[in-house]
């Protein structure tokens, strides 16, 4: 379920992915690696994934629930029936609802993506793939102890938030592709249960139009990380590394009180941006 925190209406064109590119270099020439047999191997610089194919479509018309691991094989999965036609209503169900500790992988959410995965508790996504962002891509529902886990995978034409974390605990990001969205994350600001809530977005390949990747409450004493985002096509710097509002647990709308980094609520340093 999506909760108010400066939501964004507008949905762009998308963007074309690029591959990414990886050489092998003799030492001393590399600077960064993993070094084996005298040799580093290392990655020219983060580009917009290649999108993989969909080895078939399944429309649901409920919601499927997952425990444990569950491998998809790259197959889509799209919404049907009464579960939501992937706009913004708040009433839209999700297509996979992950138990406490489950992970989810090598799966293709497809339109209409409906309010795409919800996690009850600590979850991993694995491979995950939003062809266009209904709802949220995401939502996070744990207590405070929760551990989610976003490893590879990407999100595209969000108009608003794709991940929205509305219980407690910390979520990392990681090894992700979004282009032509509004917020990558949120923090819920306005939930009637409020939490302090922590996230990590390491490297991530941004491409532009996009609005925000992270928007935190700093009175709940919400924190963000950021390290190796690379963004394509915002030569201008459009898009907010880092907004920080003051939450409540009212309904209302929350008040934007700052961008960028701070050290204490918004942590990351010009190097670790890299605009392309």
């Amino acid at each position: 379920m999506t909760r108010l925190g400066g939501h964004v209406n507008s949905r762009d064109n998308g963007a074309t992915p690029r591959r990414r590119r990886w050489q092998v270099a003799l030492l001393p020439f590399a600077t960064v690696g993993l070094v084996a047999a005298g040799l580093v191997v290392t990655q020219t610089g983060a580009q917009a994934a290649t999108w993989p194919t969909a080895k078939s479509t399944t429309t649901v018309t409920s919601t499927q629930s997952v425990s444990g691991t569950k491998d998809y094989g790259l197959v889509r999965y799209k919404a049907g029936g009464a579960m939501g036609d992937g706009g913004q209503s708040e009433s839209q169900k999700p297509i996979f609802e992950l138990a406490d500790g489950a992970t989810i992988k090598n799966v293709i959410i497809g339109s209409p993506a409906a309010d795409g995965i919800h996690c009850k508790g600590s979850c991993t996504l694995i491979n995950v793939w939003w062809e266009d962002v209904g709802e949220d891509a995401a939502t996070f529902k744990g207590g405070s102890s929760a551990n989610y886990t976003v490893d590879g995978g990407g999100a595209r034409s969000a108009s608003d938030k794709v991940f929205q974390h509305n219980g407690g605990g910390k979520l990392t990001i990681k090894n992700f592709d979004v282009s032509n969205f509004g917020k990558l994350y949120r923090s819920c600001g306005n939930c009637s249960t409020q939490y302090k809530r922590t996230v990590v977005i390491q490297n991530v390949t941004v491409t532009a139009p996009g609005k925000v990747l992270a928007g935190i409450n700093t009175n709940y004493g919400d924190t963000a990380t950021f390290s190796g985002i690379t963004i394509y096509g915002d030569s201008s710097r459009k898009i907010s590394i880092c907004d920080r509002y003051t939450g409540n647990s009212s309904g209302a709308e929350p008040v934007k009180t700052g961008s960028g980094p701070d050290g204490t609520y918004c942590k990351y340093t010009s190097s670790n941006i890299v605009y392309k």
